[in-house]
């Protein structure tokens, strides 16, 4: 894996979990205030380490865990690694919230995270066809694993949800 800045979209092999957190790491330099990025991938796919990454990247403060029990957590800006802006980092976990029907949308309008996506980055676990109402385009972040070597594979792409998905340099 190249240690340079991430252009999008991008595709990458991941060998071990701490090649996933530190793809996270170079993702949150491309990320600012106000960016809804969507983590979609089946149980066990990196979700969360693709997330303590970016909360590393993003030089955050306090332990990243999964937020499945609280749905959301917030943590505060830190020092950001390579000069980069501050940002907040907000980490939904929308398993619990279901993924059709009224009452998860009614849950995900409680959590005010419309209100969160103009100062923090919102990561977004379990979120496919549940948050991109929240903006006008987001970043989708699809993880599979190989069930034979465990290896993991990321696809980043930037979607704008008013037209095509859109490819960002």
């Amino acid at each position: 894996m190249s240690d340079g800045p991430l252009h999008l979209p991008v595709q990458a092999e991941l060998v071990t979990a701490a090649d996933t957190a530190e793809f996270g790491s170079r993702l949150a330099d491309v990320l600012v205030a106000g960016d809804l990025v969507i983590l979609d991938g089946p149980l066990g796919a990196g979700k969360t380490a693709m997330t303590k990454g970016i909360a590393a990247g993003l030089g955050v403060l306090g332990r990243v865990t999964s937020p499945t029990f609280v749905i959301a957590r917030e943590h505060r800006p830190g020092a950001r690694p390579h000069g980069l802006p501050p940002v907040a980092l907000v980490h939904v976990d929308a398993y619990r919230l279901g993924m059709t029907g009224q009452s998860a949308l009614d849950e995900l309008d409680a959590l005010d995270l419309d209100t969160d996506l103009t100062d923090a980055v919102v990561v977004v676990e379990w979120g496919e066809g549940l948050v991109e109402k929240l903006t006008d385009g987001h970043i989708s972040v699809r993880l599979t694993r190989d069930p034979d070597s465990d290896v993991r594979r990321v696809t980043v792409s930037r979607v704008n949800t008013t037209s095509a998905p859109a490819d960002v340099g």
